[in-house]
């Protein structure tokens, strides 16, 4: 089990540099580069750029609230 944890770890650890390592790279990078650059076609238009942290944002602070509301009435109704 502790090398599947591990593993885990490592593949979760290598997704989020990949993530982080494109989202600079989109961000701080590209506006550099000149429009009909071939890298161009790899990435989203940079309107996407503050969009998509947006709405993640928005839906990580909503997952959240739903579940301390779901946990507090759950609480609540074990004590009554």
């Amino acid at each position: 089990m502790e090398l599947a944890d591990k593993a885990v770890g490592f593949l979760l650890s290598a997704i989020s540099l990949s993530i982080f390592t494109y989202y600079t790279f989109w961000v701080i990078v590209l506006p550099f580069v000149e429009s009909d650059h071939f890298i161009h076609r790899y990435f989203l238009p940079q309107e996407y750029a503050i969009l998509i942290p947006v709405f993640a944002g928005i839906a990580l602070l909503s997952f959240l609230s739903v579940f301390v509301g779901y946990v507090m009435l759950k609480s609540k109704k074990k004590s009554a």
